[in-house]
C-alpha cells in the first residue's frame, strides 16, 4: 500500500498540468494524497511576481470541503492540507472537480481554480451479502438462468470495471451481460441437470475483481439447495419497467404496477411479489410494494437534487414446493420541478468604500446558485436600488458588485444594497441578500464661514483677554477632515491709525488680537487705543485636519469706539518756539491788540493797549483733545476773575477779547484763569493761565512787529527770543526787539549761504561718490499739517553700505493746506498746524542724510 501511494505522488508530480483559459487554472491530484502535497505553483500560474503573493494576500475563499486545500503564504503554492477522498466528495460522478475561488488584493481580483481529484483503486468490490441462499428445482433444465446481485465498487472508470469468477463446478457457470443503458446483469447458469439425491446442496464461491492495478477482489458464498417438483417459475411480462415521477409527488402515489404469471397449478402457481434490491440503498424505505397486486407506491419523498434515478429489483415467487421465482427491474426517473429558490452568498466584502473611489471599483464578490436544473436553475441577478452599484458577471454563478456612480459621503453616508436573484421556473422563485456598504470620508470640503465679512465693534481701553467676537466655520466632512482650527492670517491684515492712513505704523494683527484655535473666539491681546488704532481689518483662516488640509477665510473688520480717556492739551501760542511755521499768520491776527508768549513758568503772556475798544482780540487759547467726536469738542470758560471783568473768552474759539474798553483803572496787568473742557462723559478739562499786560499803543505795535520778524527764524532762536521778550518789561521791549532783529537777519543769511554751498557740492559732485552712509536711524515724518507729496524732481540717488546704487529714498516737499478764509467761523473750524503735531506718524529709515537740497524737511524723534 505504501509503494502504491509513493507511485501516486510521483504520478502527481509528473502529470500536474495547468491551463489558463478564460481566467481559470486547472490542477489534478489523485485521491488519498498526503497532506502537504504541492498541487501547483499557483502564484506563478496566476502571473504574480516572486513575493507578490504574500504582499497581495493571495488566499482561497473557504467553502465547505474546500478547506482541504490552502495557499502557502510565502511561496504562493497550492498545497493539500488534508486527505481527499474522491468517493466522499463526488461519489460515482466523473470527473470529480472542485471549483476554488482565489482572491488577491490591491487591486482586488478573483481567479477560479479547478482541482480535479482523480480516482485510485482504493476500494475493493463489495457484495450485498456475504452469503446468498438459492433454491433450484431438480428438474430445472440446463441453461436455466438465475439472476445474481452483482458487487459494487465505489471507484470509477477502470477501477470500477468488475469481472466475476466462480469456483469450479460442473453444474454451474456465470453469464455477465453489460449494457450502456443499464447496470450490468449477472446470472448463474445451470449447465448440467441437477440430481438432488446425488448432491442436495452446492456450495460455490463467487469472486468479483476490479480492473485496478493491483486488482482488488470481493467474494460471496452461494449456497444452492436443490428442490424437488415445482419446475415452472413465475414470469414477468416485462423484464424492465421504465417510469417517471415528479419530485414533488406526494406519499401514496402509484409508481408502477408489475405483473407476473406462473403456468403451474395450485399453490405452485400462486405468485407473491417482493423487493429484492434497491439502488441506491437510500431508496429502500421510499417505496412500498404490494405483495399481492404488485403495485409499487411512494412511501416517502424523492428529491431530484439528491437522487435522480432509482433501480428497484422485484422478485415474484410462487407457493410451490420448492417455490420458484422470477425477477424484473423497475427503473424510476425523477423529474425536476422548481422547488429550490436561488441562493446568494457573499464571498468577499470590501467595506467601507472611499467616497473618491473610482468607477468600476469592486465592492463585493457574490456567488449565486440554484439546485434545480434546466430553466429552473437559470438565475437572473440584479441590484436594488439600481444606483450607485451594479453587478458584473465574472464566472458561472459568480458576480462582482461594482461602483457605477460617484459617491458623496456628505450626501449619503451608508447604502443598504439588496442583491436579488430570480430563477427561470414557472412560477419563478426569488431570493435576496442584503449588504450594508458604508462610505468612508475623504477631505473634499473646505471649511466655510457663515459670513464673508464680520463687523465687530469694540470700545477702547478694553481689558486684555476680553472676547471680541466668535467665529464659526462649517466643514461637512467627518473626524479629522471636519475638525477645524482657526488662526489669524497675517497676509490679510490692515490697520487704520488715528492719522487716517491705512497701515500707517503697520503692526501685525496678531499683536492686537488672537483667535482660539478650537472655538474660533477672537480675544484682545492688549487694550485697544482709539487714538492709536481706529480700524483693524484682518482675516481669520479656518483649516481642517485633513490630508491635504483645506482652508477657508473670513474678513473681520474691527472698529474701535472712542472713549473719553484724554483730557484737553494746551498748545503753545502762535509765535512760540514750538510753532515756527504759523507764527506770521497768528501775529497778523492779533494785530495791534497784542502778541502772545510763554514764560518759563508756563504762563501765557499777551499785551493789550489802553483804550482798546470792546471786542478787540487780545490772545487765543489753543488746545487739542486726542479723542474724537463729542469727546474732542472743546469749550472755553473764564474761571477767574469771575463777574464783570475787562476780558471774555469765546466759548468754542478760545479767543480772549476785551469785554469793554480798557482804561488805566484796570491796572498794568490782568491775570486770567481759563478752563478748557471737552463734551465727553464724564467731561475732562485743562487749565490755562494768561497774563495780559496793559501798555501804550506804540509798545503793543513794537511787540507785534517783533513777533512777525521772529516767525522766520529757526525754532531754537525763536523760542529764546520769545522767552527774552517775555522777561523784559514794557519799557525795554523796543531795544530788545532791535537787537534780536539784527541777530535774526544774520542767522538767516548764514543759513542761506551754507545751503547754497551744500547744494552746489551735491549738484556737481561725481555720481559714484558716496553721499550717505550708515548711521543712526532717522525718522522722517508725515503729518496732517503737510502731506508728503511725491516729487520726481526732488528724488536723489543714494548709496547704501554695500555700494549698490539705490533710488529708494525720495525727498518730498510739504504740502501745507491753504490759509483759511477770514472770519471767526473759519478760525474755529480750521485745524491749526501746531494742534496736529501730536498725530504725526513716523517712519524709521535706516540711513543718515548728509546733504540735501534746501527743502523743508520735518525730522522728529521716535515716540
Amino acid at each position: 500500500m505504501g509503494e502504491r501511494r509513493c507511485a501516486l505522488v510521483r504520478v502527481l508530480v509528473l502529470q500536474a498540468a495547468w491551463a489558463v483559459s478564460g481566467g481559470q487554472v486547472r490542477y489534478s491530484v489523485p485521491e488519498e494524497a498526503k497532506a502537504g502535497t504541492v498541487l501547483g505553483r499557483l502564484a506563478q500560474d496566476l502571473g504574480l511576481e516572486a513575493g507578490e503573493a504574500e504582499a497581495r494576500r493571495l488566499r482561497l475563499v473557504a467553502q465547505g470541503r474546500r478547506a482541504s486545500v490552502e495557499v502557502s503564504g510565502a511561496s504562493g503554492a497550492l498545497v493539500l492540507s488534508s486527505r481527499l477522498d474522491r468517493e466522499e466528495l463526488c461519489g460515482k460522478s466523473a470527473p470529480c472537480a472542485l471549483r476554488l475561488e482565489v482572491l488577491v488584493e490591491r487591486p482586488l481580483r478573483v481567479f477560479h481554480v479547478e482541482l480535479e481529484v482523480t480516482d485510485i483503486n482504493d476500494n475493493a468490490p463489495v457484495f450485498p451479502a456475504a452469503r446468498k441462499n438459492l433454491s433450484l428445482s431438480e428438474n430445472s433444465p440446463p441453461g436455466f438462468r438465475f439472476p445474481l446481485e452483482g458487487a459494487s465498487d465505489a471507484d470509477i472508470g477502470v477501477n470500477a470495471q468488475l469481472t466475476y469468477t466462480l469456483s469450479p463446478s460442473e453444474h454451474f457457470s456465470l453469464d455477465l451481460h453489460r449494457s450502456e443503458e443499464y447496470r450490468e446483469s449477472l446470472f448463474l447458469v445451470l449447465t448440467k441437470s441437477l440430481d438432488r439425491e446425488t448432491i442436495p446442496v452446492h456450495r460455490l464461491v463467487l469472486t468479483a475483481s476490479d480492473g485496478g492495478r493491483p486488482s482488488l477482489t470481493g467474494t460471496m458464498e452461494l449456497l444452492i439447495s436443490v428442490l424437488d417438483a415445482n419446475d415452472n417459475p413465475p414470469q414477468f411480462n416485462q423484464s424492465v419497467y421504465k417510469v417517471q415521477l415528479l419530485e414533488n409527488a406526494t406519499e401514496g402515489t402509484l409508481v408502477a404496477r408489475v405483473n407476473a404469471t406462473d403456468p403451474d397449478l395450485g399453490s405452485n402457481g400462486e405468485v407473491t411479489f417482493s423487493v429484492s434490491n434497491t439502488f441506491p440503498e437510500k431508496g429502500k424505505n421510499i417505496f412500498h410494494l404490494n405483495a399481492t397486486t404488485g403495485e409499487l407506491h411512494l412511501a416517502g419523498s424523492v428529491d431530484y437534487e439528491d437522487i435522480r434515478s432509482y433501480e428497484i429489483q422485484i422478485e415474484a415467487t410462487d407457493k410451490g414446493t420448492p417455490p420458484l421465482s422470477g425477477h424484473c427491474k423497475v427503473v424510476l426517473e425523477v423529474l425536476d420541478v422548481n422547488d429550490n429558490a436561488p441562493e446568494v452568498w457573499v464571498t468577499s466584502l470590501s467595506v467601507p468604500v472611499s467616497e473618491d473611489a473610482s468607477l468600476g471599483t469592486v465592492v463585493a464578490l457574490l456567488s449565486v446558485s440554484d439546485r434545480d436544473s434546466g430553466a429552473n436553475g437559470r438565475v437572473r441577478c440584479w441590484v436594488w436600488p439600481a444606483s450607485p452599484f451594479g453587478l458584473e458577471a465574472t464566472f458561472a454563478g459568480s458576480y462582482s458588485l461594482v461602483l457605477r456612480e460617484a459617491l458623496d459621503r456628505e450626501r449619503v453616508s451608508e447604502y443598504e444594497v439588496e442583491v436579488r436573484a430570480e430563477d427561470g421556473g414557472a412560477p419563478s422563485l426569488r431570493a435576496s441578500r442584503g449588504l450594508r456598504v458604508p462610505v468612508s470620508d475623504v477631505n473634499d470640503n473646505a471649511p466655510a464661514f457663515a459670513q464673508a465679512v464680520y463687523t465687530v465693534l469694540a470700545r477702547e481701553n478694553n481689558a486684555a483677554g476680553a472676547e471680541l467676537a466668535r467665529l464659526w466655520a462649517r466643514d461637512p466632512d467627518e473626524a479629522g477632515n471636519g475638525r477645524v482650527s482657526y488662526s489669524v492670517w497675517e497676509g490679510g491684515a490692515a490697520a487704520v491709525s488715528a492719522s487716517g492712513a491705512a497701515g500707517g505704523g503697520w503692526r501685525p494683527a496678531s499683536s492686537y488680537v488672537s483667535v482660539d484655535a478650537e472655538s474660533g473666539r477672537v480675544w484682545a491681546l492688549q487694550p485697544l487705543d482709539y487714538e492709536e488704532l481706529q480700524v483693524l481689518q484682518f482675516e481669520v483662516r479656518a483649516v481642517d485636519a485633513g490630508e491635504p488640509p483645506l482652508c477657508g477665510n473670513a474678513t473681520v473688520q474691527l472698529f474701535v469706539l472712542d472713549e473719553n480717556d484724554n483730557a484737553p492739551a494746551l498748545l503753545p501760542p502762535a509765535g512760540s518756539a514750538a510753532e515756527a511755521g504759523g507764527v506770521a499768520g497768528e501775529a497778523a491776527e492779533l494785530g495791534a491788540a497784542g502778541a502772545g508768549a510763554v514764560s518759563g513758568s508756563g504762563t501765557l503772556w499777551a499785551w493789550a493797549a489802553w483804550g482798546a475798544p470792546a471786542g478787540q482780540v487780545v490772545a487765543k487759547i489753543r488746545a487739542v483733545d486726542a479723542d474724537s467726536g463729542y469727546n474732542a469738542w472743546l469749550r472755553y470758560e473764564l474761571w477767574e476773575p469771575r463777574g464783570k471783568g475787562p476780558f471774555r473768552v469765546g466759548l468754542y474759539s478760545g479767543e480772549v477779547s476785551t469785554a469793554r474798553a480798557l482804561d488805566e483803572a484796570d491796572g498794568p496787568r490782568q491775570r486770567l484763569l481759563i478752563v478748557v473742557r471737552d463734551h465727553g462723559e464724564p467731561a475732562r478739562s485743562a487749565t490755562a493761565t494768561l497774563s495780559v499786560s496793559l501798555v501804550e499803543a506804540a509798545e503793543v505795535a513794537l511787540a507785534a512787529g517783533s513777533s512777525s520778524s521772529l516767525s522766520s527764524l529757526s525754532s531754537l532762536s525763536l523760542s529764546r527770543a520769545a522767552g527774552a521778550g517775555a522777561e523784559l518789561g514794557p519799557g525795554a521791549a523796543s531795544a530788545a526787539t532791535n537787537v534780536w532783529l539784527v541777530v535774526a537777519i544774520c542767522a538767516v543769511s548764514s543759513l542761506f549761504l551754507l545751503a547754497v554751498v551744500l547744494y552746489g557740492a551735491s549738484r556737481w559732485a561725481p555720481r559714484a561718490a558716496v553721499l550717505s552712509g550708515p548711521g543712526p536711524t532717522t525718522l522722517v515724518c508725515a503729518s496732517e499739517v503737510g502731506s508728503w507729496s511725491y516729487s520726481q524732481r526732488h528724488s536723489r540717488s543714494l548709496c547704501v553700505a554695500d555700494g549698490a546704487g539705490k533710488s529708494d529714498l525720495m525727498v518730498f516737499s510739504p504740502n501745507f493746506p491753504p490759509p483759511p478764509p477770514p472770519g471767526p467761523a473759519a478760525k474755529d473750524t480750521q485745524p491749526e498746524p501746531s494742534a496736529l503735531l501730536d498725530t504725526v506718524s513716523c517712519l524709521p529709515l535706516p540711513i543718515s542724510i548728509y546733504s540735501l537740497p534746501i527743502l523743508p524737511l520735518l525730522v522728529c524723534s521716535e515716540q
